[in-house]
């Protein structure tokens, strides 16, 4: 399983603007800049997120966007989800339902289901865990300037 820039740059962006959660609106040349991310590819991303519910968009010339809940409660998960679809090794596990698999007629005979189901859910644990605050945490114990620190 392999995201595409979508899922990455979504996250980087979603991060930039966790770093200034609280201070207003952080327009998105400052983003791009900052994440080194193409301003019109981002303004594609932040039309999903805007659309899904974890950013609001503030027009005006000091205008620009902001997270619309508290970086605790958005997750690594959340975000690839909402920039890549559900998270899964392979389509026949895009559903618990092994017996009445309506992706692979062989699902309730495969020996290998299980293991694609495991590798599933270790995957979207181990995203839905990291919360943009423990990304922006994470960044403050590098020791990096954070306010300009990239995920990419």
């Amino acid at each position: 399983m392999k995201l595409s820039t979508k899922g990455r740059y979504g996250v980087a962006a979603m991060y930039d603007l966790a770093l200034h959660y609280g201070q207003g609106p952080i327009s998105l040349k400052s983003v791009a800049e900052r994440q080194k991310i193409s301003e019109h590819y981002l303004e594609q991303l932040m039309g999903t997120l805007r659309k899904a519910g974890y950013v609001q968009s503030i027009r005006g010339a000091q205008g620009g966007y902001t997270l619309a809940q508290h970086p605790d409660t958005i997750s690594v998960g959340d975000i690839i989800r909402i920039m890549e679809g559900p998270i899964a090794p392979v389509d026949c596990v895009l559903t618990d339902n092994k017996d009445n698999n309506q992706y692979c007629d062989r699902a309730s005979h495969c020996v290998t289901w299980g293991v694609w189901a495991k590798v599933r859910d270790s995957i979207n644990d181990v995203l839905d865990s990291i919360s943009l605050t423990d990304l922006c945490h994470e960044a403050k114990v590098e020791g990096d300037d954070v306010g300009e620190k990239s995920l990419l």
